[in-house]
């Protein structure tokens, strides 16, 4: 009788401290849970949001034209229409934040699309893993805001790169259910110095500061919010 082969045992203990060290899968997203969810980048999960922190769209005033042309872009996504992504970029607290939030509710409550537009918080740090978010959105029977509050990049931060590659639909495309809204107190995503340094040193300075200028100019849509007297 011939002993065990120790190589096959060796193998067997390497193999199972694989498995170990493996993330688990994460679970199918059970999109009927909730209305919004939000990124888990180091799960690859959506967390659903059971209450969502937002006010009524009627109590935000002094932004009419913004709002009504974000309004009209989010009916069209949910109806199916061609729309646009979305910049809404000016001061901080004219509501560009809760105007994303009140829209989707007032959309999400409309007969011929009740309960089928979803809100996707990602977090700016988590712009990297927006192609596995897609990935689980893609054949989903929803349609997805995908939304990131605030926006930009600093020097040295590539990771703009995936956000551009979504915007432009890479080789997959961007996932025709999918839309991106963005907020940023800047008109543009990156800090100028960031672009000027882009300019000193490329081989090509206009392409280099052209790639940049030109993220902000993936978004269809730019809404601007600007100061206003209370009596606005």
């Amino acid at each position: 009788m011939s002993s065990p082969d120790p190589s096959h045992a060796l193998l067997r203990r390497i193999a199972d401290a694989l498995d170990r060290l493996a993330p688990p899968a994460p679970a199918k997203t059970d999109f009927e849970a909730a209305e919004a969810f939000v990124w888990r980048a180091d799960s690859g999960a959506l967390a659903p949001v059971k209450r969502v922190n937002r006010v009524d769209l009627s109590l935000l005033r002094g932004i009419d034209r913004v709002r009504d042309l974000l309004v009209e872009n989010t009916q069209r996504f949910a109806r199916g229409l061609p729309a646009n992504n979305a910049l809404l970029w000016g001061a901080r607290g004219m509501g560009k934040s809760s105007l994303v939030k009140s829209a989707h509710a007032a959309i999400n409550r409309e007969t011929d699309v009740a309960g089928r537009l979803k809100l996707v918080e990602i977090h700016r740090e988590d712009i990297e893993g927006l192609p596995a978010l897609m990935g689980l959105m893609r054949d989903a029977p929803y349609r997805f805001i995908v939304f990131c509050d605030d926006l930009s990049f600093d020097a040295g931060d590539t990771s703009y790169k995936s956000l551009k590659a979504v915007l432009e639909g890479g080789v997959e495309g961007r996932p025709s259910n999918v839309l991106f809204y963005a907020t940023s107190n800047r008109r543009h995503l990156l800090q100028r110095d960031m672009m000027e340094n882009e300019r000193s040193t490329a081989i090509n300075p206009g392409e280099a500061v052209e790639e940049k200028v030109s993220l902000s100019d993936r978004f269809g849509l730019w809404l601007g919010f600007h100061h206003c007297s209370q009596d606005d």
